[in-house]
Formats: C-alpha cells, structure tokens, sequence
C-alpha cells in the first residue's frame, strides 16, 4: 500500500528588530518601495534615536518591513505618532502588520503616560483605514492638500483615543472643525519630500503591511524584479 504524505512548512517566524547604523540603509530601500512619500537624511537620523519606537520586522530572517514613530507633545496633550508603517507587496496579509502595531500598542500601554496614538492616511486607502479601525482608531480629522504631488492630496487623521483629556479634545474639534498644525504635520512638510515612488500613487503614508488588498500586479513585479538599489536583498538579520 503507497502512503501518501504532504510536506506542511515549517511555521513562519515573524520578529521585530532595532534599527542602527548598520541596518539604516535597509530601512531607507523598504520605505523607498513601500511608500508613495520620500523622507530626507534628518528623518532617519531622528529614527535612530527613537529606541523601542522604531523597529524592523523580519519575516523568517529576512527584512520586509518597518514602523516608525514618535513622541509628539503639541496641543498640550502627550501623543505617539505613527509616521511610516509598511511591508513589502509580497510578504503582505501574512500577520506582519499586525505584529507591528501590536508592538506599538504595547510600547505604549508600558508608557502608560500617553493621551493618543494618531497617524495619517490617505483618504481613498480604505484598506489601510479598515485595518487601522481593528485596533481601536477612528477618523477624527481629515486635512486638505497633506500630501505634495500626490493625488488625492488629502489625508484622514485616525486616532485612538486613550485619556478622557483627548476624548474631549477630538469631541471639540468635531463641533467646530478646522485646520491646525501639529508638530506631526510640521515634522511631515520638514522630512518628507512628497514624491510617488509607485505609478498609482499608492499606499497611503502610513500604510500597514495588510492593509492594501486593491495593490495591482504591476507593483507586485516592480518588487520581484526590482534591483538592489530599489529593494531590500533577502538578508539575514543585521542587528
């Protein structure tokens, strides 16, 4: 009697790592890829004093993604900005981002100091906006023209609310809305560049490594058959 067998693969193992001086250009090539918004020298600069707030993740050793954040004390609240999270096409809806974000949630929840976690997104990334709702965030906020050379140019601000100080805060720029300036939204027209790095102008900024199921078969082959200048080699850690 034959027996038939399957191999069933080994499971997946998905870590987060720092960034350093040594792994600094690995971060540079993933958000190249991943995000439609360029960042200058001084952004990573910043990134590699950001401790536990900034990560690299790692899927069985090899790097496909990044989360960076910061403290943001505008508007006399204490907040953790989300400035980029995101995965590279191919290692996407596998539980990377939500390994990230978790990894956040949990910086923050140790903190226990903070009033809000916020970010921005793209207002027609309804993917990136749902994936984010699954952890607590909402739509507070949407700013006009947040994006340079980017269309649509606007971006929805989601938040997840942590104190009753910036429950009450989000409930009063609900009734009276307008537009003001966060030291996040300073920081943004200060690093970023606002140039496309994809041809449909997606992801969103930030954009989570499951969130953008609509990304076309064009930007799947970009990545496959990009150089080594355009993507990330398949390293082994470099911490």
């Amino acid at each position: 009697m034959t027996r038939l067998t399957r191999e069933t693969p080994a499971r997946a193992n998905i870590e987060l790592g720092d960034v350093t001086h040594h792994n600094l250009k690995q971060l540079k090539k993933i958000n190249t890829v991943v995000l439609p918004v360029s960042y200058n020298d001084k952004f990573y600069l910043d990134v590699l004093e950001s401790g536990e707030l900034a990560k690299l993740a790692y899927y069985n050793d090899v790097v496909v993604g990044a989360v960076c954040s910061r403290i943001d004390t505008s508007e006399n609240m204490r907040r953790l900005y989300i400035m980029t999270l995101g995965c590279l096409y191919p290692y996407r809806r596998l539980g990377i981002g939500t390994v990230m974000v978790q990894h956040i949630l949990n910086c923050v929840e140790r903190d226990g100091n903070f009033d809000s976690i916020f970010l921005h997104v793209k207002v027609d990334n309804k993917g990136a906006i749902e994936f984010y709702k699954r952890f607590g965030f909402e739509i507070v906020e949407t700013k006009q023209h947040y994006y340079k050379r980017i269309e649509p140019a606007d971006a929805h601000v989601l938040q997840k609310t942590l104190t009753k100080k910036a429950a009450v805060a989000v409930a009063a720029a609900m009734s009276c809305p307008h537009q003001h300036s966060s030291d996040a939204d300073r920081e943004h027209d200060r690093v970023a560049n606002g140039d496309s790095h994809e041809a449909d102008g997606q992801p969103a900024v930030p954009q989570a490594a499951e969130a953008n199921a609509n990304a076309n078969a064009n930007n799947h082959a970009s990545i496959q058959n990009s150089t080594t200048q355009q993507t990330p080699q398949a390293t082994e850690k470099n911490r």
